[in-house]
């Protein structure tokens, strides 16, 4: 909780223009019109809200993913959440004429939703989902979508220009009401992810022993993959594709509480905001006074971790 009110309180101070944490402190408690309080209350605190659901939402899509794959490697992309968002942005930009974001995050969020009951579907059929077929379906269908994608945006130059800036990832130039209309699907989301820690505990011992426990396999399977979509499809919607973090924090924190999903889960909630407003943070430092976006951020501190946990030894014992 320290390491996230750090996190917090730079992303309130640092950017283009350094405040002083006391500046901050007395803006905070009283906004009194200057430059300093127009800053924090209209660019800062919407960006750091942002990145605190955006980071949970990712973290725990991240945790309830590598839990329903039992594949440490498994992120929410595997289910094609990202490219499914992006496939409603082309079409929202490309043949609706919508350039807003505060516009297009709906058709970002069905995108989500609808790719992911669709891999769903295809990788169940004719059979209960299985871990294997669900990635086997989500990898397939991802590379349609984005040929697709592609496929639009090379013929379309005007819905290029604007989706490139969508698709980097990114916190900056998002406002207050981009959170607010995501925030439900965020918070129901985050308390459905929390109360599955228990099942997922009786799943990770195989589907035999889960049904002697009086656990549902197959149900777990859907109610995972539905909270998956509803935490990662608002996230991508709102931010754009942030790679890596749905990756990375599950694994960090399994390191710290051990193999319980209930506590993998709840450092999950807070290791996410941590990893991505830091990450955000350093962004605007390096190459100050522009920023770098928290999507090249995360790629690029997120590579050398994937990398360096494919050649772990006793990477099945995570």
């Amino acid at each position: 909780m320290l390491a996230l009110a750090g996190v917090v309180a730079l992303s309130i101070a640092v950017g283009s223009r350094t405040i002083p944490l006391d500046t901050v402190w007395q803006v905070l408690r009283h906004d009194d019109g200057s430059q300093e309080s127009i800053i924090v209350y209209q660019l800062r605190i919407p960006r750091t809200l942002l990145g605190l659901g955006v980071g949970a939402a990712l973290g725990l899509a991240g945790a309830l993913m590598q839990a329903l794959t039992r594949n440490p490697l498994a992120e929410p992309g595997l289910l094609g959440v990202n490219l499914g968002a992006s496939s409603g942005v082309v079409v929202a930009i490309a043949f609706l004429g919508i350039t807003s974001p505060a516009s297009y995050v709906w058709f970002a969020f069905a995108g989500a939703a609808v790719t992911a009951a669709v891999v769903f579907a295809l990788g169940g059929s004719g059979r209960f989902p299985t871990p294997d077929r669900q990635v086997l379906a989500g990898v397939s269908f991802t590379a349609v979508l984005g040929a697709l994608v592609w496929a639009v945006l090379v013929t379309r130059r005007d819905a290029f220009d604007r989706y490139r800036h969508w698709d980097v990832g990114s916190l900056a130039d998002r406002d207050g009401a981009t959170l607010v209309r995501l925030a439900p699907f965020l918070i129901v989301g985050v308390l459905l992810a929390l109360s599955l820690g228990g099942r997922l505990n009786a799943l990770s011992m195989g589907d035999e022993a889960a049904t002697a426990l009086g656990a549902h396999p197959a149900r777990i399977r859907v109610l995972g993959i539905a909270v998956v979509t509803l935490l990662c499809g608002a996230a991508t919607a709102a931010c754009g594709p942030i790679w890596f973090l749905g990756l990375a924090v599950p694994v960090l924190a399994r390191s710290i509480t051990g193999p319980d999903h209930r506590w993998i889960l709840a450092y999950s909630v807070v290791l996410g905001p941590v990893l991505l407003l830091g990450a955000d943070v350093l962004g605007r430092v390096l190459t100050a006074p522009s920023e770098l976006q928290v999507g090249i951020v995360t790629a690029f501190l997120g590579a050398p971790v994937f990398i360096a946990m494919c050649r772990r030894r006793k990477l099945g014992a995570l």
